[in-house]
């Protein structure tokens, strides 16, 4: 705006300067100063905002200058037609360009027929000529800009494109070393396992046979230690190395989730039986993972008031979690998946019948959980609950099969 605002100041203070020497024509007298002087300003005032608002200012333009061109007091009035069609063009597009261009001949047969000079034929001529010229300017202009906006939108096609390529390109890789890592582990596991048997029978008829046994278990755990973290490495996300490490949580920690939830917002009745210590680490955290987020989905959708109950209680070789609040909630079907796909046994330990694996609405949080169910061979319920509010229950074995 800077810009076009000199380019205003400048046809108006020639115009200005003209009218001040006598007019176009000193031998005819021209309009008083404060009529003129005003004229000269409107006339280029809309060149100001011409690339913001190209068709307002043009059409303003357009307005003034029959006035401009009436009282006969310069060149500002055609010169601000011609950059206001160059604009239109430029800025709105072709068929406005067009238009503006058609509006603009009106104007010329319009001051010929009204006001006829000697010299209307070659300044017809001349605005003919300026016409074209600033039609053309613009349709080029317009064509290049239309061409920049093209190749700047493949640009970003290609670098979005690369960018997913990379990222697929790392998630193929990190699936092929966890695929290494579980094949790495589970020899190194399995020879430990056979030296332990060895161990145990040799104890007692060759204590040497079975020292020898143990160093190879100590060494084939710290092997199989060290490999696991250099994979693990691999496998973590790039959140840096100044993150502080911290232990995982599990279901003995469920008591400080439901305090910070209390703190959320959200009322938490939380009920643990005997036994949840010396669950698997692994079934411990999947227990903390799906309660964190069940009752964060809790407090995100149930709304404001809801409340929430978590029930955690192990039965012999099972856990069963069972977190319902009485919010409101989002209504979705019940989904209800089992360790190979099957659904699982209702509260009440009815068997159900086969289903086909529903597909889960609402984000990563819930396909999560029935990832973790899944791993350990449990299942997972997620739907309504009876009576209103919304429900997870997920039912995990406490040994897992080797």
């Amino acid at each position: 705006m800077v810009g076009d605002s000199l380019l205003a100041l400048f046809l108006a203070l020639f115009d200005i300067v003209l009218f001040a020497g006598g007019g176009v024509d000193p031998e005819v007298p021209g309009p008083a100063w404060y009529v003129a002087v005003p004229i000269d300003l409107a006339v280029v005032a809309p060149l100001v905002f011409r690339r913001k608002r190209p068709v307002l200012a043009a059409y303003l333009v357009y307005v003034i200058s029959y006035a401009h061109s009436a009282l006969d007091l310069g060149v500002s009035g055609l010169a601000a037609l011609a950059i206001s069609l160059y604009s239109v063009q430029v800025y709105v597009g072709r068929k406005q360009g067009l238009l503006y261009g058609g509006a603009f001949v009106v104007a010329m047969a319009v001051t010929a027929i009204v006001k006829p000079e000697p010299s209307m034929a070659a300044q017809l001529l001349f605005s003919a000529f300026t016409i074209a010229f600033c039609w053309l300017l613009g349709e080029f202009m317009y064509a290049r800009r239309a061409y920049q906006r093209e190749l700047e939108a493949r640009l970003h096609l290609l670098e979005t494109e690369r960018d997913q390529a990379a990222r697929i390109a790392v998630a193929e890789e990190r699936g092929r070393i966890a695929r290494e890592l579980h094949d790495v582990v589970a020899h190194s596991v399995s020879v430990m396992v056979v030296q332990a048997d060895g161990a145990a029978l040799a104890l007692k008829s060759n204590p040497e046979l079975a020292g020898r046994a143990l160093g190879t278990i100590s060494e084939t755990g710290r092997g199989a230690l060290g490999e696991l973290r250099r994979l693990l490495d691999v496998l973590r996300n790039d959140h840096g190395d100044d993150e502080p490490r911290v232990p995982q949580p599990d279901a003995t920690a469920l008591g400080d989730l439901a305090e910070r939830m209390r703190a959320a917002g959200v009322p938490v009745d939380l009920s643990l039986g005997d036994g949840l210590d010396e669950l698997p680490a692994g079934v411990s955290l999947g227990i903390y993972r799906i309660v964190q987020e069940s009752l964060t989905n809790t407090l995100k959708h149930a709304g404001s008031g809801a409340s929430a109950a978590v029930r955690v209680q192990r039965t012999g070789d099972q856990v069963e979690v069972l977190v319902r609040d009485d919010g409101a909630g989002r209504a979705r079907r019940l989904e209800q998946v089992g360790a190979h796909g099957t659904s699982a046994a209702g509260p009440t330990g009815t068997a159900r019948q086969p289903a086909p694996r529903l597909s889960v609405a609402g984000g990563n949080g819930l396909i999560g959980m029935r990832e973790r169910a899944n791993v350990y061979g449990g299942t997972l319920e997620v739907g309504p609950a009876a009576g209103g509010g919304w429900q997870v229950r997920a039912v995990l074995p406490v040994r897992l099969n080797s």
